[in-house]
């Protein structure tokens, strides 16, 4: 949910407000901001309020102390031909699970699958991950007329990109008051940015933002994003990937819906979590001896867990007929000002 700072405050400046404004791939916040963020989020609060509240709140932070240095990624050594074989199997193996395990999946045909790597890649390169490889990476085309995630792997930078599986999204619709774009760029799953768990609560128009009970907020701290409203320009956004309203907002998805954020399918969030797709850092914090309460106990860990988002807009001029946008009835659905949640 793009709690965001008000147009103009001076606070929008400070380090401590957010921490992406170099590089989107290493965001982070302090926890006093993410604190004030997440108690926004299960009192149903406007996103503006507690803009104000994160505001007032870090600039106490930011007189104090900066904000620690985020933590890196955790690095593996290259794999091993033997290695890459067997992760490549594993690989093959998820594919499978992903057609099993997630109700709403698209059939992207094999061309568009090469074209999407292609994006990915660049998109890596451009972040200097160009070598990455070894683990799972999620990537999302924000343009209006795909709206969609994608799950690729590879074991070794000689490698293709191997797509797992596909799914609808809705990301980030401008031309409302605290509406953003959803941000461009590669940004990294950190428990330096804790997920939390939805309550399931529904706010005052019926609308249960963040999904069902349990499901997972994956939180990227705050990032730079565009304003989608009056004059535009740049703010700061916390920046998440989480499920939405089973009933109402998820048969959207395949639109541009949400307030920045990228609602996904409730089914994709259980994959993502129950096969710990993203969480390769928080099991580093796991096996250094952390407990933490935000990962399922019933976990099946995949040994090939990746940590990264990367959001691309490939400017589809027309829909593909692999992704097809929501119907009449989907639409039909939604209550008055039902789309005020992210």
């Amino acid at each position: 949910m793009p709690a965001s700072a008000a147009p103009g405050a001076s606070s929008a400046s400070s380090p401590a407000r957010h921490a992406a404004a170099a590089h989107p791939a290493s965001s982070a916040a302090p926890s006093s901001a993410a604190a004030a963020h997440h108690a926004h989020s299960a009192s149903g609060a406007s996103a503006a309020s507690a803009a104000s509240a994160a505001s007032d709140t870090a600039e106490t932070s930011a007189s104090e102390a900066e904000a620690p240095a985020p933590t890196p990624p955790r690095r593996h050594p290259p794999l091993s031909a033997e290695q890459a074989k067997e992760a490549t199997a594993r690989a093959l193996d998820m594919r499978e699970r992903f057609a099993q395990e997630v109700t709403r999946r698209l059939n992207v045909p094999a061309n568009d699958q090469r074209a999407y790597a292609d994006r990915l890649q660049r998109a890596l390169t451009d972040a200097n991950l160009g070598d990455l490889a070894g683990e799972y990476v999620a990537m999302v085309d924000r343009a209006p007329n795909v709206q969609a995630l994608f799950i690729y792997f590879r074991a070794t930078p000689d490698n293709a990109w191997l797509l797992i599986g596909a799914s609808p999204v809705g990301t980030g619709w401008p031309g409302q008051y605290d509406h953003f774009l959803t941000p461009l760029g590669v940004f990294h799953h950190s428990p330096d940015n804790m997920d939390f768990r939805a309550e399931g609560t529904m706010n005052d128009h019926g609308i249960r933002g963040y999904g069902a009970h349990d499901m997972r907020i994956y939180d990227f701290g705050w990032v730079e994003g565009e304003r989608g409203w009056g004059k535009g320009g740049k703010s700061p956004m916390r920046f998440q990937m989480h499920a939405t309203d089973p009933d109402r907002l998820e048969p959207l998805l395949g639109i541009r819906h949400s307030k920045g954020c990228v609602r996904i399918p409730a089914s994709l969030n259980t994959f993502l979590d129950r096969h710990a797709i993203l969480d390769d850092d928080y099991q580093a914090r796991v096996e250094s001896g952390r407990s933490l309460w935000v990962l399922r106990h019933d976990r099946d860990i995949t040994p090939i867990a990746g940590r990264y988002l990367v959001v691309i807009d490939s400017e589809r001029s027309t829909r593909p007929a692999w992704s097809p946008a929501p119907g009449h009835k989907a639409r039909s659905k939604l209550p008055k000002n039902g789309d005020t949640a992210d």
